[in-house]
């Protein structure tokens, strides 16, 4: 039955009647003189019958529908060998984009494509080329559902738990059972029985034939109850008449398959059967029970009555639940099939239909509807997100109108508005929206950054619609808007551009940067994003296209595909980020091009004393509070799953930060990187002095020091914001001292500034942070403050004196915390950091630095560059070195260059890759710098900074160290590192690779062999997902030849064609090498880099290899 995923979950019961009118439908016939069977039938049965079984290998590319984006395995078997027609279950095909490999018993292995997948039951189709299996005989296995009945000693054959083939025994037991129940979101069969037995198949057997002694299949393995052994089996007389029609398609398999349409009718109706004793409750009169009773084959032990009817089909309003069926064109119908039969060949007919309702009688005329006109077969992908008609399945499900725009995966811009997976969108940019085509006409008309509202309705909550505000994305994060288009002819979704070129959407980013940011959103609440997200949603975007994991195992064991690296650390649940109102400012589509503030200046000054007077307000505010509230901003970022760099552990963060610079031109927002943690971020900025929301820009973040600072245009705030909102005044000096008071401010969740005054109990902490399972930044050769008392873990803000002027950041650090060899929980802690290194950089950056320059509001700034120590260090209480064997001189020494601390520092290790390696060792301690005594962290970055300063710069520490027993001294080499962050990813066959960030080399280790790639995370339903190419390694060959770094990797991946496969070689971050194979697909997967260019300050997506796509 698939994985677990697959299996579709227990089946759901009612109650315990439910179980006892199970056990009371129970019939078992007398058995068949067949039934009796030898061992010796069995074996040749099974002979015959496991050759033609395969293991089906398949990859669902994208979610759709009721499918998420997944790899699995399951079973299916030949049941047309002159044509390569395989059967399998529905599940299997996948209603949406899918990419399979069959492999026989002997382990051949062919492609396979679908070439038909049923729109309600449970089965399906891939066509193989036979003549691609060269050294197996096999042959077809009949399909004889008639052979079917109680008692009948049957095998399962498949792939059950992943074994390949397994055989498992059991016996027919129920022919009568009711379709079973999966999901209440998910795929579910109707309209028809199943069969039951105890056979206990597990995962991966979905699709296997039930076949009897004689080798003929009599059912098909669909599902199975987790807390018990039942199987369930769908009855095979539909799947035959499937195939009858594919059979008629073509004689013989043929390189280019002629799409067969098969005719499906329906009513939008789902019945289920009942006893006559619950008919006769619902009103079934006794005449009627007769003639029912006489005109049915003997042993009938119910009718057909109305369960559910899906609204704006052609039984709605027609049709009630609870609805006996009696009729149908004059003929007693009480069993699924002879229905089913009925509609099917009466598609866009009208039939007439005679039912009881509450003991009377009515006969209604309904048209037939063809229902493969309510099954998608399109969808539109855009910013990662998944969007097409409601199904008729998911319709059925929800109680929705078929043909509704449904939100199969929310991708990344509708996520980061709040919109979650299953919800309908009603509304859109002032539009009312009722079809997909609707939507992509007002979306056509929105250009990069545009911020327009969303309204949309969810099954959880259907009689309220939600309203929240949706961003476009600036940057490029993702492929321009496509719309995929099923070809049941090859097998293949076909794309093609959903916009035309002049589209506002389709314009560089570059060119809406100066409209986004005189987009302000006003803010008459707490926040105006709109409130409401089906509970848990903050899971379910790492499903399908924008899923991404970082662990290194497969995690199809799991009915969920939840991102790995989810944790309670800065991510907040998204119900608590947005409004409790839901009230979403007053937009038109063509308001949302450029929203102004045009006030007379006697406004503005009545505005503007409003706000000042609002901000020194406050009843029991201090000095330090009412002076530093006007400097407040909060975050909320938002990372791209396409692009989640430097093993970044989750897409959203909140934070506070604090102004320090403000000019007409420029300003600047020193912020924590556990909030700003990678520079592929989109970053929304609110003031607390004046209701305002508008886009940051990341450009600058410190190389080993835990702050970014963030840029945003104060022209956005508006004449009346831009006079109230100011910079800090930063106090680099002096220094805070143990026993200090100082003030701890910070702002609310509703932008309120909260403060207590607190004392330094240690202004000189040095921390100690272990690296994470998935390495991601983490502070080192840092020394913090910490306080008596603070607001708890999450709380930030900045360290004030009295009068308001900031000593330090009060910033947030990321931690993991381990709990025996396999379990982790992420953690954060926040203390204080020193203003001092942010005061550094931003008098480099105001008077002009040396380093590149980047585009910041328009204006190119030379930004700084940072000399660091590539080192790890740690500090050592100088008790612990004498015990080492170091000097009474040298502890004199370094007492006397810091009577405070009294410590010394030791190296840890130094990064792979950095000057300092192959010099310094761990355990060596670094005494003194050109003879002077070093006892800090401060003492190093001072000493960096000197030789940035000298004439004769050769970028090398003269340092003393002392290594087992023995002064030495050395000339160690310096790194420069720029605040950029990493700036460049590639995604090939659906992992995300890149150069190895500083956390990967903190390790230690980088492959002897030229280094490689780094793998950061690879996405569900991807060729590494089918292959197990997956995260934390490094990849250091592709078919032979050496990766080294990013630009090798781009030259040779544009060598391999499309369909090749493709032997890879890896390194673990563990050291272990190892070499898999993947198949290259670029139909679903082109390979794309993704850039940040430093002239426009955007991030750009350029196409590397793709089908019917020109390199860039």
């Amino acid at each position: 039955m698939g994985d677990p995923l697959h299996r579709l979950g227990s089946e759901l019961l009612d109650s315990a009647a439910a179980v006892k009118t199970d056990d009371l439908c129970m019939e078992i016939d007398p058995p068949f003189q067949e039934n009796v069977a030898t061992a010796e039938d069995w074996r040749k049965a099974l002979n015959r019958v496991v050759p033609a079984v395969v293991v089906l290998r398949t990859t669902a590319t994208r979610s759709f529908d009721t499918e998420s984006a997944a790899a699995s395995y399951a079973t299916g078997f030949i049941v047309d060998k002159r044509r390569g027609i395989i059967l399998t279950n529905r599940h299997v095909v996948k209603p949406g984009p899918v990419v399979a490999e069959a492999m026989f018993l002997n382990r051949e292995e062919v492609p396979v494509h679908p070439i038909y997948r049923d729109p309600v039951h449970d089965f399906g189709f891939f066509r193989y080329d036979p003549g691609a299996i060269q050294f197996l005989n096999y042959e077809e296995i009949p399909l004889a559902p008639e052979a079917a009945c109680v008692g009948l000693e049957i095998r399962v054959v498949g792939n059950d738990s992943g074994e390949k083939v397994s055989i498992l025994a059991g016996t027919l037991a129920r022919l009568d059972r009711d379709a079973p129940h999966y999901k209440k979101d998910g795929y579910n069969d109707f309209n028809t029985f199943y069969m039951q037995a105890a056979s206990g198949t597990k995962g991966g057997s979905s699709g296997s034939p039930v076949i009897d002694w004689q080798g003929r299949a009599v059912a098909l393995n669909a599902g199975s109850k987790s807390s018990s052994a039942s199987a369930f089996f769908l009855p095979l007389e539909r799947v035959v008449r499937a195939l009858r029609f594919l059979q008629k398609g073509s004689e013989t398999y043929v390189d280019k398959w002629k799409a067969v349409s098969i005719p499906r009718g329906t009513l939008q109706v789902t019945f289920l059967h009942k006893g006559f004793d619950e008919t006769r409750r619902l009103g079934l009169k006794c005449e009627t029970e007769q003639t029912v009773r006489h005109a049915s084959p003997a042993g009938e032990t119910g009718m057909l009555v109305v369960d559910s009817v899906v609204p704006g089909g052609p039984g709605y309003k027609h049709l009630e639940p609870g609805d006996v069926l009696v009729r149908v064109n004059g003929e007693v119908i009480t069993q699924f099939l002879k229905l089913e039969t009925l509609l099917d060949d009466s598609v866009n007919k009208n039939i007439e239909l005679k039912i009881e309702r509450g003991g009377s009688s009515k006969t209604l005329t309904l048209l037939v509807q063809d229902l493969h006109s309510i099954t998608p077969d399109y969808f539109l992908e855009v910013s990662g997100a998944v969007i097409h008609p409601l199904s008729y399945q998911q319709a059925r499900n929800f109680r929705f109108h078929c043909g509704l725009v449904y939100v199969a995966e929310p991708g990344y811009m509708l996520f980061r508005a709040g919109v979650p997976r299953h919800a309908i969108i009603k509304k859109f940019a002032g539009e009312e929206i009722s079809c997909l085509e609707e939507l992509m006409s007002v979306l056509s008309k929105l250009s990069r950054g545009a911020r327009v509202p969303l309204e949309y309705i969810s099954y959880m909550d259907r009689h309220r619609r939600k309203s929240v505000l949706v961003t476009v994305d600036r940057h490029e994060w993702y492929a321009p808007p496509q719309i995929y288009t099923r070809d049941d002819s090859t097998g293949l979704w076909i794309v093609k551009p959903a916009f035309q070129l002049d589209s506002p959407f389709l314009s560089s980013g570059a060119k809406d940067a100066e409209n986004l940011c005189r987009q302000p959103v006003l803010l008459t609440g707490e926040r105006a994003c709109g409130e409401h997200v089906c509970e848990g949603n903050n899971q379910e975007l790492v499903d399908g296209v924008t899923s991404m994991e970082t662990n290194c195992e497969d995690s199809s064991e799991c009915v969920s595909h939840n991102n790995a690296s989810d944790g309670v650390v800065k991510k907040r649940r998204v119900e608590e980020d947005l409004s409790a109102d839901g009230n979403v400012a007053d937009f038109s589509l063509n308001d949302t091009r450029e929203t102004k503030i045009e006030k007379s200046s006697v406004i503005q000054d009545d505005m503007l004393m409003d706000y000042q007077g609002a901000t020194a307000a406050a009843a029991n505010a201090s000095v330090a509070e009412r002076v530093i509230e006007p400097t407040l901003v909060m975050f909320e970022v938002h990372v791209p799953p396409s692009c989640m760099l430097d093993g970044v552990h989750s897409q959203h963060f909140f934070g506070t930060g604090v102004i320090i610079y403000h000019s007409q031109d420029m300003g600047l927002v020193a912020v924590d990187k556990n909030t700003v943690a990678i520079s592929a971020s989109d970053v929304m900025l609110s003031f607390a002095a004046f209701p305002v929301e508008i886009p940051g820009e990341v450009v600058f973040l410190h190389p080993v020091h835990n702050y970014a600072l963030i840029s945003y245009d104060p022209s956005a705030l508006g004449p009346v914001g831009g006079s109230v909102v100011r910079a800090a005044e930063l106090l680099p000096e002096p220094a805070l001292r143990r026993g200090d008071s100082v003030y701890l401010v910070g702002l609310s969740r509703s932008l309120q500034a909260t403060s207590r005054k607190s004392v330094v109990t240690n202004p000189c902490a040095a921390l100690n942070i272990g690296s994470a399972d998935s390495p991601r930044y983490r502070a080192t050769n840092m020394e913090v403050i910490e306080l008596d008392t603070d607001f708890g873990s999450t709380f930030s803000g900045v360290l004030t004196d009295e009068q308001g002027r900031v000593q330090a950041i009060w910033g947030s650090f990321s931690t993991q915390l381990k709990f025996g060899c396999s379990t982790s929980e992420d953690h954060q802690f926040v203390r204080g950091i020193p203003i001092y290194a942010i005061s550094q950089v931003l008098d480099k950056i105001v008077s002009g630095a040396n380093g590149a320059h980047l585009l910041i509001n328009g204006v190119k700034r030379p930004m700084p560059l940072v000399r660091i120590l590539e080192v790890e260090l740690y500090p050592t209480l100088l008790s612990k070195a004498r015990s080492f064997g170091l000097s009474d001189d040298w502890i004199q020494a370094l007492v006397k260059k810091d009577p405070v601390r009294r410590q010394v520092l030791r190296v840890k290790g130094c990064l792979a890759g950095s000057k300092a390696e192959n010099l310094l060792e761990q355990g060596d301690m670094v005494l003194a710098i050109k003879k002077e005594p070093v006892t800090c962290f401060h003492d190093i970055e001072n000493a960096c900074q000197a030789l940035d300063k000298s004439d004769t710069n050769d970028g090398e520490l003269h340092l003393t160290i002392f290594r087992q027993g023995r002064e030495a001294e050395l000339l160690v080499g310096t790194d420069v590192r720029d605040g950029n962050g990493t700036a460049r990813a590639i995604n090939w066959c659906g992992c995300i690779v890149q150069d190895p960030h500083p956390a990967v080399r903190a390790l230690g280790f980088l492959p002897e062999e030229g280094h490689g790639v780094y793998v950061a995370r690879w996405c569900h339903g991807s060729p590494v997902h089918r292959y197990g190419l997956y995260a934390l390694q490094w990849i250091v060959e592709i078919n032979g030849k050496p990766t080294p770094n990013l630009d090798s990797f781009v030259n040779v991946t544009k060598e391999l064609e499309h369909g090749e496969f493709v032997r890879v070689r890896t390194i673990h971050l563990n050291g272990k090498p190892r070499v898999l194979t993947l198949k290259q697909d670029l139909h679903y997967w082109p390979t794309w880099e993704l850039r940040f260019d430093p002239n426009t300050a955007m991030w750009h997506r350029n196409i590397i290899k793709g089908l019917n796509c020109r390199p860039v």
